[in-house]
């Protein structure tokens, strides 16, 4: 069944609006005949299952069969802090990010990093991503569609990583604890997983130096490892947010 985000005023007890791209895409791609059922979600607090009751050239309009809160999202949140990577392994990263469950995707720029940030390319290059994630939230039946920030300075990045209740950098020279030991510390120490902020950052190709691994302890991050292997920085986030999300029972664990 096919689901779609709408603004919240466009759900109501009764019936859901689909207007724009998604009505295209619902009438013309879909084939979307009146009766047929589809899932509507508000983004927020609310998602629908719902009966297509008419059509017309950029609007859907659906009678709202049920209405209930969201179910597929985690109650752990989730935010990958990703160090730009090469090509289109971003968008990599959003899309799978997305439909195993990260609620943030925080893009950052850190020593290694070897993509050129190109501040006027910005808008275009977020608007991209932000796409990318709805479509994965809806293609994965998503409550919400995840936040896609723009990119921030390793130092910026540092500063906001003190509004997690816990904040983990995974680091291959790591001698110390594995991602799922720290992570039941951290669940301990806050006495469950309910509504917990874990931040997960990662990497670019050539991982981070000695002094962003310092820089990153000092601000309260604790160095983590991922197992034995060596993975590329858009394989590492993946892990590291299945790990997260298993170990907080999201994932039959």
């Amino acid at each position: 069944m096919q689901k779609y985000f709408v603004p919240p005023e466009q759900l109501t007890e009764a019936e859901a609006v689909i207007t724009g791209e998604d009505a295209h895409h619902l009438a013309n791609v879909m084939r979307a005949r009146v009766g047929d059922s589809i899932k509507v979600s508000d983004g927020a607090t609310r998602e629908a299952t719902a009966t297509v009751a008419e059509i017309a050239k950029n609007r859907i309009v659906a009678r709202v069969d049920e209405l209930h809160p969201p179910t597929a999202e985690p109650a752990i949140r989730v935010t990958i802090a990703q160090s730009l990577p090469k090509g289109d392994k971003m968008e990599t990263v959003i899309q799978k990010g997305t439909e195993i469950g990260a609620v943030r995707f925080v893009p950052f720029v850190s020593e290694r990093t070897v993509v050129a940030y190109d501040a006027k390319k910005e808008t275009k290059r977020l608007e991209r991503w932000q796409k990318i994630a709805k479509e994965a939230a809806e293609q994965a039946h998503r409550g919400r569609v995840p936040e896609v920030e723009a990119p921030l300075a390793w130092k910026q990045l540092l500063q906001a990583a003190g509004e997690a209740d816990a904040a983990f950098f995974c680091y291959e020279k790591e001698a110390g604890s594995m991602l799922r030991t720290a992570l039941r510390s951290a669940i301990a120490s806050r006495g469950g997983t309910d509504g917990m902020r874990v931040l997960l950052i990662v990497g670019p190709e050539g991982g981070f130096t000695e002094r962003e691994a310092q820089e990153a302890e000092q601000a309260g991050c604790v160095p983590v490892k991922l197992g034995a292997r060596i993975l590329r920085t858009e394989t590492a986030g993946m892990v590291g947010l299945a790990c997260v999300l298993y170990e907080a029972g999201e994932m039959g664990g």
